[in-house]
C-alpha cells in the first residue's frame, strides 16, 4: 500500500491539547528507549523539548501517561503508565481505522493528483 498521501491525525481538545503523531511517537519511543532523554534523541529533539512535551501530556489527562524516576545508582528512567498506554493504543488505532476506511476516498485523491516528475 502506498503512503502517498500520508495520514497525519493530530487531535485538537478543547483544553488546549493537540495531540498528533509527534507526541504519540514520543510516547512510543519512551516505551521502547525507557528514558525520555533516549527517546528525544531518537527523534532529533532535545530532553528539554521532550520533557515538557511529557508534562503537557501529563497534565492534560486524568492521570499521567508517563513515569520517569531521576538518576542515582540504577539510573534513571521513564515508563507509559497504564493511562499512556491506552492513549498510544487509541491513537494507533484511529489512524488504522482512518487508513482502512479511508482507503476509497485516499484511492481517488491519489488519482486526481497532478503526475510527479522525479
Amino acid at each position: 500500500m502506498t503512503q502517498d498521501p500520508r495520514i497525519s491525525l493530530r487531535l485538537h481538545f478543547n483544553s488546549g491539547l493537540t495531540f498528533g503523531r509527534g507526541k504519540a511517537d514520543l510516547l512510543q519511543s519512551i516505551d521502547e528507549e525507557g528514558s525520555i532523554s533516549a527517546a528525544g534523541r531518537r527523534m532529533g529533539m532535545s530532553y528539554r523539548r521532550a520533557w515538557s512535551l511529557v508534562e503537557e501530556m501529563n497534565a492534560h489527562f486524568v492521570a499521567p501517561l508517563v513515569d520517569s524516576s531521576r538518576g542515582g545508582a540504577k539510573g534513571g528512567g521513564a515508563v507509559l503508565t497504564e493511562q499512556g498506554r491506552q492513549v498510544l493504543a487509541d491513537y494507533r488505532a484511529l489512524e488504522t481505522l482512518l487508513r482502512e476506511q479511508g482507503d476509497q476516498q485516499l484511492t481517488r485523491l491519489r488519482a486526481g493528483q497532478q503526475p510527479v516528475s522525479k
